[in-house]
């Protein structure tokens, strides 16, 4: 007789650095993952998972998994290794990382190097924090991604809130800033679409023409770098004209005279310059933004990435405060609604375990100089979690030259063999997120959501939490809280007493797989100003920005690398170099996949006509990328889409599937942005020659 295998469904999250944080739903039978879903009682997800994710249970028990621990027994990058025992394993890291702690070096010269490859709170950042918190090593300062942006955007607004995503489908003009939507945040899409049917406009703003470029009603396509002088060059309008909020400006804002004066050095044939586009285009869009409510702007990261990303950021967040479109639920900005979560953070990372004096910190967007210059006390040992960096971080040259010092003890707890996996002394087998529990906020929606692991895990995998505690324990760490459970961690993140979290439990969650925040239904966070600032208004003048040596008065800040700001390097490097995420990968995530590879087919890079024919490219030719840093092989894909001057190369592509063993951070640099510190990934000069049919 066929005997019937029964199936069950179990509560998921994805885990991935987007802002959706689906909740989903995952069916397992026979100990064996056979289908994942989009739950679709979530109010945010509906039931659908974007391309990347919706074939996860085919990731989890993909026969190329990390499926024991590894030790190295070729050169570095060359991705020989032999397998040894976890015993084995745990013994070599804890007798090196012991002996370099007890060394005159000490222990700051172990780095730990991790972001978003999971953005669980118990696995991405609660005992992992404990372990290297404890043991003393470098402080990692995770910028990378969001970090000008979000400092940016707190200056202004005071803490990453803003309008409920929900909201958008009432919205009648709807402003999509820096964010391809439709690949980068795909379930708010369905909230824009809404809008557009009850008749909102929709504009994008973006170098690029994007897949959500092609939907909305206007694209305009400013330089790179230079969204902060199209913000001001609005305002400026804005307040010529009469059209600003003055009730709204005088009774919950800072800094407006300030602010109103110092805009009028921006007038729109200033500013038509400054981005490239028509003096009319500024004027009818601020005109249309001041004058249409509800209004709302939903900007992303990617517009930060460049020097002056964290101003830029800033300089748009002034916006809706000016117009008063804060008024509206329905109307003000969307960057992160991660500061909407109060979360116990104190009790998730233990700084209490930092010993005196705190160790230096390190910035990841450097990680190739703190690998390859001299730092006192030199890096020697450095430990990847979560993350990639032989492929995603920029100036990829020295990062990687960094990454193959004979000196440099590295540790790898990762899925799959990656780039940096083929650089490490020893890898790791790592969980997926189908294989661990979790517990998930969001920087996109309002919900809680919790991952339960949906099956034991597979070959000889254990999730980052269980590693840092047996790493604990055979160092010798004699706190309770290395002792904590994945869920005891995740009752601590719970366990405050904010509005927003009241009568919010762990088994609560459990029992429903998500919760909404305690935050009205109809949420209108500053519809009557109280801003989670130190004036407790939007601050369009900053103390804060003041006594750090930037313009108090929002300000552009021209790229490091640009015609306008280094004619020299222009003049031998001519396109201006963008690097968006790919539709079908999540920075490296899922770039070794077959069915995401089969959708991005190879690594091109989309050039404009005017750009191909002085240089003799055709459709499809081999091309090399380069500049002073770097160079790599690419696909030409002579296109429109790319303005003048402008190419465009979607990433992460990992090195060791690219055609010539490099990715396009060959051509990313090290510089920083003006705060935050965060990485220039959309700030470099390049030229582009022809190689071949």
């Amino acid at each position: 007789m066929n005997e019937t295998i029964e199936q069950k469904i179990v509560h998921g999250a994805c885990p991935h650095d987007c802002p959706d944080t689906c909740a989903m739903l995952v069916t397992v039978a026979g100990g064996r993952a056979v289908r994942v879903a989009g739950d679709p009682a979530h109010p945010f997800t509906r039931g659908t998972l974007c391309t990347k994710v919706a074939n996860y249970h085919e990731r989890t028990h993909s026969s190329e998994r990390v499926k024991t621990c590894l030790r190295r027994v070729g050169a570095k990058g060359a991705g020989q290794f032999m397998p040894i025992s976890w015993d084995e394993a745990l013994e070599e890291i804890t007798a090196r990382f012991r002996a370099l702690s007890e060394s005159a070096e000490g222990a700051e010269t172990i780095m730990p190097y991790s972001y978003c490859g999971t953005m669980g709170l118990v696995q991405s950042e609660s005992m992992d924090r404990r372990f290297f918190n404890r043991l003393g090593a470098s402080i990692l300062d995770r910028t990378i991604c969001a970090s000008a942006g979000s400092a940016g955007y707190d200056a202004t607004i005071g803490a990453r809130l803003g309008t409920d995503p929900e909201r958008f489908a009432d919205a009648r003009l709807i402003l999509l800033w820096g964010t391809n939507t439709i690949t980068s945040n795909v379930h708010l899409w369905p909230f824009i679409l809404e809008a557009k049917h009850r008749g909102a406009r929709l504009i994008a703003i973006d170098p690029r023409r994007t897949r959500t470029a092609d939907q909305c009603d206007e694209h305009i396509a400013p330089l790179p770098g230079t969204d902060a002088a199209l913000a001001l060059g609005l305002m400026h309008v804005i307040f010529a004209e009469g059209l600003e909020d003055r009730d709204y400006l005088e009774r919950h804002t800072v800094g407006a005279e300030e602010l109103r004066r110092h805009v009028r050095e921006y007038a729109p044939a200033r500013v038509a310059e400054i981005c490239g586009l028509e003096a009319e285009t500024i004027v009818r869009l601020a005109r249309e933004y001041a004058t249409t409510r509800p209004a709302v702007i939903r900007l992303n990261y990617g517009l930060q990435r460049h020097a002056g990303g964290g101003m830029a950021v800033r300089t748009i967040t002034c916006l809706p405060a000016v117009t008063g479109a804060w008024r509206d639920a329905a109307g003000g900005c969307l960057l992160s609604t991660s500061s909407t979560f109060p979360l116990n953070y104190a009790a998730l990372e233990r700084p209490d375990l930092l010993p005196t004096p705190r160790p230096r910190t390190l910035n990841m967007s450097v990680l190739g100089g703190a690998l390859t210059k001299v730092v006192d006390p030199p890096v020697r040992a450095l430990y990847v979690y979560n993350s990639n960096p032989a492929a995603v971080a920029p100036d990829q040259a020295q990062v990687l030259a960094g990454l193959k010092r004979d000196d440099l003890f590295t540790v790898v707890h990762e899925q799959f063999m990656t780039d940096t996996c083929d650089y490490a002394d020893i890898v790791l087998p790592a969980t997926t997120q189908l294989e661990h529990f979790d517990l998930h906020k969001a920087y996109g929606h309002l919900y809680l959501i919790v991952n339960e692991p949906a099956i034991a895990p597979l070959h000889e995998a254990k999730s980052n939490s269980e590693v840092f505690r047996l790493l604990a324990a055979r160092l010798g760490f004699a706190e309770d809280c290395f002792k904590d459970s994945d869920e005891e961690i995740a009752r601590q993140a719970l366990a405050t007493d904010h509005p927003a979290l009241q009568g919010i439990t762990l088994e609560r969650v459990r029992e429903h797989g998500w919760l909404r925040l305690n935050v009205p239904e109809t949420f209108a966070p500053f519809a009557d100003g109280n801003f989670p600032t130190a004036s407790g208004k939007c601050e369009l003048y900053s103390e804060r920005l003041a006594a750090q040596g930037l313009p108090p008065v929002p300000e552009f800040i021209p790229p490091h690398e640009s015609r306008a700001s280094a004619p020299a390097l222009a003049a031998r490097f001519p396109l201006a170099l963008v690097s968006p995420a790919a539709h079908a990968f999540l920075n490296s995530s899922f770039a070794n996949l077959p069915k995401q590879l089969r959708q991005e087919r190879r690594p091109f890079i989309e050039i404009n006509p005017q750009d191909a024919d002085v240089r003799g490219i055709a459709d499809g030719d081999r091309v090399r990328a380069f500049n002073e840093r770097g160079a790599c092989e690419l696909t030409a894909v002579v296109t429109t889409r790319a303005r003048a001057g402008v190419v465009v190369s979607p990433s992460v592509w990992w090195n060791k599937l690219s055609p010539d063993g490099v990715n396009i951070n060959q051509l990313t640099s090290q510089a920083l942005t003006d705060m935050g510190g965060g990485a220039t990934f959309y700030d470099a000069l390049v030229e582009v020659e022809r190689l071949g049919a």
